[in-house]
């Protein structure tokens, strides 16, 4: 499978959001990555459900929604109605994960869960095989712009030899500090869905910077 390029919506100029969304449409990038933090699970807020209803309403590629909250479950019926394609919840905030994502899948959406930097993949050795996808935080999440955290190619690696081991279909996504430079080394250990936000939308061309990413 050709490696997907998700663009992340908390970099765009929400002054100017659907001007920024068409620009997405028109693109190469496969997904509109939608970050939804409530400064609890984050230090920081992002965008609630209004905006992603306003979203919803012109985006002509799939939702791939990213839960930075402290109770995701409470939330899940909610996106499902805002068609979005993959659900990402963290593992950090799920104390009954598989119940978690058999809900999710029960609604017909792809279930991801997302693990931060300090979280080893080996936790999730029992629930491989029921996800859709697993994103790795390659920065601390709440805000964009970070560096890039370099043992996230181990992880990668170590990610995708479980994956392999358990015969899973499982896909791997990362989120945090994403370029080309990274990006090609994300791809080379494995990768399947690049996740850009700022390296995009602060280029000159972003339409021409996210057909290069797709190009890696």
């Amino acid at each position: 499978m050709k490696h997907l390029v998700a663009l992340s919506l908390l970099a765009a100029d929400f002054s100017n959001l659907r001007a920024d969304i068409e620009m997405i449409n028109n693109s190469d990038a496969d997904w509109f990555h939608l970050d939804i933090m409530d400064g609890v699970f984050v230090p920081n807020i992002s965008f609630g459900v209004p905006v992603v209803e306003c979203v919803n309403k012109y985006t002509r590629k799939p939702l791939d929604v990213h839960l930075m909250l402290a109770e995701p479950d409470k939330f899940i019926d909610t996106f499902h109605q805002l068609n979005a394609s993959v659900l990402n919840v963290h593992y950090e905030a799920c104390t009954h994960l598989h119940r978690t994502i058999q809900r999710i899948k029960s609604l017909g959406m792809k279930a991801g869960v997302t693990l931060n930097p300090h979280t080893p993949v080996c936790l999730l050795e029992e629930i491989i095989g029921d996800l859709d996808l697993v994103m790795l935080m390659s920065v601390n999440p709440g805000f964009g712009g970070q560096k890039f955290i370099e043992n996230t190619i181990g992880k990668v690696s170590r990610l995708k030899e479980l994956i392999l081991r358990k015969n899973a279909q499982t896909l791997i996504e990362v989120d945090g500090g994403v370029n080309l430079e990274t990006g090609r080394r994300l791809l080379d250990v494995g990768v399947d869905v690049l996740v850009a936000g700022n390296f995009v939308f602060k280029s000159e061309n972003p339409v021409e910077t996210i057909k290069k990413l797709k190009m890696l």
